[in-house]
């Protein structure tokens, strides 16, 4: 899960698995696999990279430290 800050300010903690889709309008808009919507303040590339870094980490946590992780991008 990554953390993202709504418009409000409020901090929401976002599955990335269930992450359709993410899109600037100039908010960053994130869409779910259930077609809910997150408006964030985050710019769209903030979020990709945490979305990266979170898989990484996954990766590298069920790998071990030997196998340098994918790239996800």
């Amino acid at each position: 899960m990554i953390k993202v800050t709504r418009l409000n300010d409020s901090v929401l903690m976002v599955n990335v698995d269930r992450i359709q889709s993410l899109q600037a309008i100039p908010e960053t808009v994130i869409t779910f696999t259930n077609n809910d919507k997150v408006m964030v303040k985050e710019p769209l590339e903030e979020v990709s990279q945490r979305i990266v870094a979170y898989q990484r980490r996954l990766y590298a946590n069920s790998v071990g430290a030997d196998h340098p992780p994918p790239d996800f991008v």
